[in-house]
């Protein structure tokens, strides 16, 4: 083993008072301390102010001597400190648990079970935590059935709920990118206890990450009727329901997907459970639903915001805008920047409307324009102040409708 380097900051401990010496507390602390700050050269270090003061490290000093290794990647250290652990003294739970996390990392699952075997032969207590982590080892492997029967034996010594040492090898499954073993914990694991939240929304996006979106819509489809069961506070240990994260989910996977009836149906349970349109997360979302056709979703949007007393982001007004003069309702996409545009003159200047036409001149006949030029004049005139945005409008309209060599794009029925 190579001595510590020289330029290694000591700290505190460096500096202490002569009077005193630190005793082996206050070295495991330091040695805690590397761990965290994954500093394998102060364990080192630590262990030569050790032998210099003629203190003896202990079991559980060379347990936090191989996390720290362990941490630090350096799995061959790990296994030359247990060597000098069984030769000094008897390994304890947290060595052997360093021990199983260090084979794991180095994909020696067998290895792993074998030293547990050896700790349980010696008549050594494993703690939740070492079982825990060789469940997930073995999950990470393939082996799920001997992993879900180390369940017995977590529950013996554990302190956390059943749900959370599920919902652990789940995410040990799906690390190791197998799906099926995912599910299949996932199906046992409601023969046990019920599922919680994280745990629906692992496997929701579990599914959806390996396409496999019918599944998907299955597990939210019950989280939405489990919301349809719940008539007090107890039920919800039993049933349960999305949350944003959930909504968020499904509606990013049926855009992907194009299953715009799919986007509609979530999108309007959303609103529904009490979640609220969020202009960064949802708005592209809503105005690429309206240009697939589903104009729909534009609509209760409106409303919910208009409910919320809340002013529609300038692109959704500009959409809406566009979706009233395909049908030819002027009066309700006058309404529409009329009640909406305060405060957004940039949104709404000459060149916005410019851009606006040209980029959506496909979507209206020949003579749309020059007709909302008329009802622009004439709800202008109604005014009794000037309107900076109708002014745009209509002079954005007049530019757009001079003669031109062609006009693209334009519908001439």
């Amino acid at each position: 083993m190579r001595s510590p380097p020289k330029k290694f900051k000591s700290g505190a401990l460096g500096k202490r008072d002569l009077g005193l010496e630190p005793d082996i507390v206050v070295y495991n602390a330091v040695l805690n301390a590397c761990v965290r700050r994954k500093q394998w050269e102060g364990a080192f270090w630590v262990l030569q102010q050790m032998k210099e003061k003629d203190v003896q490290p202990s079991t559980a000093t060379y347990g936090l001597v191989m996390e720290v290794m362990l941490a630090c990647g350096k799995y061959n250290l790990v296994h030359e400190f247990f060597k000098k652990v069984q030769k000094s003294s008897i390994p304890n739970a947290l060595v052997y648990k360093v021990l199983v996390n260090t084979f794991w990392r180095e994909g020696k699952t067998e290895e792993a079970v074998l030293a547990v075997k050896d700790m349980e032969r010696r008549g050594i207590v494993g703690s939740a935590a070492l079982y825990y982590d060789l469940a997930r080892c073995l999950c990470t492997s393939g082996r799920c059935q001997e992993a879900l029967d180390l369940i017995e034996k977590i529950c013996k010594v554990a302190n956390k709920p059943l749900v959370v040492t599920y919902t652990g090898l789940i995410q040990a499954c799906l690390d190791s990118g197998n799906i099926q073993n995912a599910v299949y914990i996932f199906n046992q694991m409601r023969n046990f206890c019920p599922p919680n939240l994280v745990t629906c929304n692992i496997m929701l996006k579990a599914y959806l990450e390996h396409g496999l979106f019918e599944e998907a819509n299955e597990l939210f489809n019950k989280m939405l009727d489990d919301g349809n069961h719940i008539s007090r506070r107890s039920d919800y240990k039993f049933r349960v329901i999305p949350d944003i994260y959930t909504f968020n989910t499904m509606l990013d996977a049926s855009i992907a997907e194009n299953r715009w009836d799919d986007f509609e149906y979530v999108y309007q349970k959303m609103l529904r459970h009490g979640f609220h349109f969020n202009a960064n997360r949802h708005l592209r979302m809503v105005l690429d639903a309206s240009r697939a056709g589903k104009g729909e979703v534009l609509e209760i949007t409106w409303k919910h915001l208009e409910q919320e007393d809340r002013i529609p982001p300038p692109p959704l007004v500009k959409e809406r805008f566009c979706m009233m003069l395909e049908k030819e309702d002027f009066d309700s996409a006058l309404a529409c920047i009329t009640t909406n545009s305060a405060g957004e003159s940039q949104a709404f200047c000459k060149s916005a409307w410019l851009n606006l036409f040209e980029e959506n001149a496909q979507r209206f006949r020949k003579d749309t324009l020059m007709r909302l030029m008329h009802e622009v004049r004439v709800l202008a005139a109604q005014s009794n102040s000037p309107n900076p945005v109708l002014q745009n409008l209509l002079i954005s309209c007049s530019d757009y409708n001079r003669p031109r060599v062609k006009v693209p794009g334009f519908n001439q029925t």
